[in-house]
């Protein structure tokens, strides 16, 4: 039974857990602080209660104390008693990898009560050097990289104050160097590449294939003469890029779409759920977090290219009969699967590389990434005037616009230019 005392306003509670080799008494001790407005005799039942969950915990193995259990300890149990309950699978799967490769190697043998926040700047510091990165590259590793090693880690802390085995988060204390300014460092079209852009997927492509040799079946070996060959961009490819630029969604969003997130009548497409990699394989979860489920409007144009997709999607799926694998995708593979997640950055690169080759380098498209298009998306809306940053959050699926005004200053640093200009143009004095 657990004995419980008043000391200074709050209630230790103490429960016996046997004893050790020595015959030595094993004692697990907590605090438990009532609420001071409740009257003494409620503030005595909360302990009580607290008390007898508390023995439990002890009794079944759950109890911990920050002063006795080491890191690399915590975490495997926070990883399955809390990561694995409340965390998306793939987020457990990189939070694994970041305990695994970073995190544990340096700190995982100190007691939770050891970790202090100079302990940690001298960790964030050493990951910056030379020889630091465990995939044999040069150099050590990138200030977002080190925040997002930091940010774990703080997930983890956090919770170990929460289960009150360490009274504050280290991690609060600490300013791991800032990330790069996101503004600055991502890719995207501007209004001028996206038209070219889009114009070029919907034409047919056309280079000159050099004479060659090739061999016969029988091994003789045979002139080819020079001859022009044809190519069109899957209707497919033109729909995803489309509407990745027109929607803003990730990657994940459009690869986890069915056509039933499709409504024809009104023009928009329903996000409720994203595909994410675990080890090496696609996952179908939920979307990144709760203002990322959202509806989102599209132009009539799309949506009439989106119908013609579905009906030639459900035209070859009753050519192919058993050999169709799909669930209804509207990205798939040959056999009807889900797009494979590579895919849309591939099909990307190639495609800039054969505009590229078509064009003079002054008219040549910057080699930006899939999510470059959704950047693309939102640098276009705010950078023109045409939304409120609110609206753009909205369409993006970000929680607060805060997230879009960081991530996209460069747009808004553009828009604001030109209204200096216009500015200029109203009030200068015309000669």
């Amino acid at each position: 039974m657990a004995s419980i005392r008043m000391r200074n306003g709050a209630y230790q509670i103490t429960v016996s857990c046997g004893y050790d080799v020595k015959g030595k008494k094993l004692l697990e001790t907590t605090t438990f602080t009532p609420d001071p407005a409740m009257s003494p005799k409620k503030q005595e039942k909360a302990a009580k209660e607290f008390a007898v969950l508390f023995e439990q915990r002890v009794k079944n193995g759950l109890a911990m104390d920050g002063r006795k259990i080491t890191l690399e300890e915590f975490a495997h149990r926070w990883l399955s008693e809390y990561a694995e309950v409340n965390l998306q699978p793939g987020t457990v799967w990189k939070y694994r990898e970041e305990l695994r490769d970073k995190i544990l190697p340096a700190l995982g043998h100190l007691k939770l009560t050891e970790i202090r926040p100079h302990t940690l700047n001298s960790f964030y510091l050493s990951m910056r050097k030379e020889g630091a990165r465990k995939d044999g590259k040069s150099g050590g590793y990138s200030r977002a990289t080190i925040c997002k090693t930091h940010n774990v880690l703080s997930s983890i802390l956090r919770t170990a104050v929460e289960w009150e085995l360490i009274e504050r988060n280290p991690c609060n204390n600490v300013k791991p160097a800032a990330a790069p300014d996101t503004a600055e460092n991502i890719k995207f079209f501007t209004p001028e590449q996206t038209m070219a852009f889009l114009h070029y997927i919907e034409q047919p492509h056309t280079w000159e294939v050099k004479g060659h040799q090739r061999t016969d079946d029988t091994g003789i070996p045979y002139m080819v003469g020079a001859y022009i060959n044809q190519k069109r961009v899957s209707r497919q490819l033109q729909v995803l890029f489309s509407l990745a630029i027109y929607s803003g969604m990730r990657k994940g969003e459009l690869l986890a779409l069915k056509w039933s997130d499709i409504d024809f009548a009104a023009d928009t497409v329903s996000v409720t759920k994203a595909v994410t990699m675990v080890a090496g394989k696609p996952f179908i979860k939920a979307p990144k977090t709760k203002s990322s489920y959202r509806t989102v409007t599209i132009p009539h144009t799309l949506t009439v290219q989106l119908k013609q997709l579905h009906e030639s999607q459900e035209e070859y799926r009753r050519k192919v009969g058993d050999y169709w694998k799909g669930e209804d995708f509207l990205f798939i593979q040959e056999d009807g699967r889900m797009m494979n997640y590579s895919t849309p950055y591939h099909a990307l690169q190639t495609i800039i590389a054969q505009y590229n080759t078509d064009h003079d380098p002054e008219n040549q498209l910057p080699r930006i990434p899939f999510h470059g298009l959704r950047h693309t998306s939102a640098t276009l809306l705010i950078s023109e005037g045409h939304q409120d940053p609110r609206t753009v959050a909205n369409r993006l699926g970000h929680a607060q616009t805060s997230t879009t005004l960081n991530i996209y200053t460069h747009a808004l640093r553009d828009g604001d230019r030109r209204a200096a200009s216009a500015l200029e143009n109203i009030l200068e004095p015309k000669e």
